[in-house]
């Protein structure tokens, strides 16, 4: 469905800015209120420089639409909703795209936005999200799971470096201490079902049942009044979101750590596994990252 005219008449950037060519993600306005993204960006949905940027542009047409109630995003792979960040892609890239408009580094300005957005975000989680793509989520409002597939974690301490996108402060709050610390430092995989019991997605549902499910649910909200939803979610916000002092210091740490000589070579021996490639390595990367350690 093209975009609604009279939203794109009312958005001074205008429909152009909506249609405007994604390479990382689509876009598809569902009704006035409602808008569907979905990631593609073969092979494995790797989160780059260039998604970053897209997602900041995103963001941006979504803070300043003036009829839109919920974004719904799913993944075109069903194996893979966000593999993770790229890292081969080259850091220097994300750093070099600077201060977003919170005035925190991209990536993380990213992750603020969503998470105040006025409008409702809900994530359609089938396959797996690791890393800087569980920190997406974690961003959103609301993530259903597909019950049989998927796997969530935060597999950088297996690298030895830390989370970039702070899920640290976000992780803490959603599951409880000792919960956070077990997802972040023991970094295996959690399936749908465990996830749900640890309150790192709100429920999971039958695979072929999930996107019917959160359809019904992004078009009950797009009917609500859209002042009362965003003033709701804000009181929410206020008393439940990391403040960004809180957020700051991860992607330092990251980039620090991942510098150093050990994590290069480890990293050059996850790729010849088959990093970022649609590999065994990548299905089952929570369990197999310590294939990549030094023998001890």
């Amino acid at each position: 469905m093209s975009i609604n005219e009279t939203t794109a008449a009312a958005n001074g950037r205008g429909s152009d800015a909506w249609a405007r060519p994604w390479t990382q993600l689509s876009v598809e306005r569902v009704s006035s209120g409602h808008c569907r993204v979905t990631f593609d960006h073969p092979p494995i949905n790797t989160i780059t420089a260039a998604t970053v940027a897209e997602l900041a542009e995103l963001v941006t047409l979504i803070e300043e639409d003036p009829e839109l109630k919920v974004v719904v995003f799913s993944s075109a792979n069903p194996d893979f909703f966000l593999a993770h960040y790229d890292v081969e892609n080259d850091p220097a890239r994300t750093a070099a795209l600077g201060l977003g408009p919170t005035g925190l580094p991209a990536w993380t300005d990213v992750l603020v936005r969503i998470s105040r957005l006025p409008v409702v975000s809900i994530c359609a989680i089938r396959g797996r999200a690791r890393g800087a793509g569980s920190e997406f989520i974690l961003a959103c409002d609301l993530r259903f799971a597909s019950r049989e597939n998927t796997l969530l974690g935060q597999f950088e301490v297996g690298i030895g470096v830390v989370p970039g996108g702070a899920p640290m402060a976000r992780l803490a709050r959603l599951v409880g201490r000792g919960r956070a610390l077990e997802i972040l430092l023991v970094a295996d995989d959690l399936d749908g079902p465990r996830a749900e019991r640890y309150g790192y997605v709100n429920r999971v549902i039958a695979d072929d049942q999930l996107d019917n499910e959160v359809a019904a649910i992004a078009s009950r909200l797009a009917r609500f009044d859209r002042e009362a939803i965003a003033r709701t979610k804000a009181h929410v916000d206020r008393v439940t979101l990391p403040a960004e002092a809180e957020l700051t210091g991860a992607i330092t740490d990251f980039r620090e750590l991942f510098a150093r000589p050990a994590q290069q070579a480890q990293w050059a021996r996850l790729q010849a596994l088959g990093l970022n490639t649609d590999s065994d390595l990548e299905r089952s990367l929570g369990h197999r990252v310590v294939e990549s350690l030094p023998d001890a």
